[in-house]
């Protein structure tokens, strides 16, 4: 099993100390977070979206990728995705993404897909999404980097088969998907097998998370006894939250896939190196049950 970790969830390891850290969990690829921190950030304490030690800025990617490949090469891993916050249509920053990704030695991106807030109908934010994909579709053959849209709640690919519809027009071996059953506890959930059936060659990526819903209290009331109760979706930690990730495991061994899973754990629980840990004994352990299945 190959496992990677995307660096959004370990805010507080500069590139050093994630890619050594990686390496004691004996997790073998590193997907970079390519955001700046904006400066108001700096003087806050690592989070995941604001102040993240383990991001390439876009402003100064060609100054600092050297130093994020060193990291990678001092300590045997791979640097196996650039993960930018892309727009759809947003050429200009896609194409730069698309350098920094090569010149990293990545060999995925993910790319911007239209959100969805009911304001723009569907058909028309699906229009932009394949004009600005098959741009995307010549720049990955020109940089050699796969380009891959995250399976992603709040935005026109929620699913697999949503997700599906947007590059089943394009190369798959130049265009690809990101299956994320963790973003579909918050929206889009299929059955897991089906929609890895229905991804075929274009299933690129798997991303490790998992979340759940509870009830929140509404005017002071319970949420058993309000009328208005309303429920929310929360991060968790990986063994407690809605995914079973032993049967997407199961469905993903019956489709053949032999790509990374990579772990994006937001729940908190755990300090990022406790983290890498739990997350490869989890799989491990994972793994070692499925074995033991196909052995019976």
């Amino acid at each position: 099993m190959k496992l990677s970790v995307f660096t959004v969830a370990t805010p507080d390891l500069n590139a050093e100390e994630l890619a050594a850290a990686a390496a004691s969990a004996g997790i073998d690829g590193i997907e970079w977070r390519f955001r700046g921190i904006p400066e108001d950030a700096r003087t806050e304490e690592p989070s995941f979206w604001r102040h993240n030690r383990s991001s390439i800025d876009p402003a100064k990617w060609e100054e600092q990728v050297p130093d994020f490949r060193e990291a990678t090469a001092k300590h045997g891993r791979r640097s196996i995705a650039l993960v930018p916050y892309l727009s759809c249509g947003d050429l200009q920053a896609t194409e730069q993404a698309f350098q920094a990704a090569a010149d990293l030695g990545a060999s995925m991106m993910r790319v911007g897909v239209p959100g969805y807030d009911r304001k723009t109908s569907y058909p028309e934010l699906y229009s932009q999404a394949v004009r600005y994909l098959s741009e995307v579709q010549e720049m990955a053959q020109q940089y050699h980097v796969k380009a891959v849209v995250e399976t992603h709640h709040q935005t026109i690919a929620p699913t697999a088969s949503l997700a599906c519809r947007l590059v089943q027009s394009l190369d798959a071996q130049h265009v690809g998907v990101l299956y994320d059953p963790g973003n579909m506890v918050h929206e889009g959930y299929e059955n897991y097998r089906m929609g890895l059936e229905l991804l075929g060659p274009y299933l690129a990526h798997v991303h490790v998370k998992n979340a759940a819903w509870y009830k929140e209290e509404q005017n002071g009331e319970s949420a058993e006894s309000s009328v208005s109760a309303k429920w929310r979706c929360h991060w968790s930690p990986l063994t407690e939250g809605i995914v079973d990730w032993m049967q997407v495991f199961r469905d993903l061994k019956s489709v053949g896939y032999d790509g990374y899973y990579g772990i994006e754990d937001f729940s908190g629980e755990f300090n990022s190196q406790m983290m890498l840990q739990h997350f490869a004994e989890v799989f491990g352990e994972i793994e070692r049950r499925l074995e033991e299945e196909v052995q019976v």
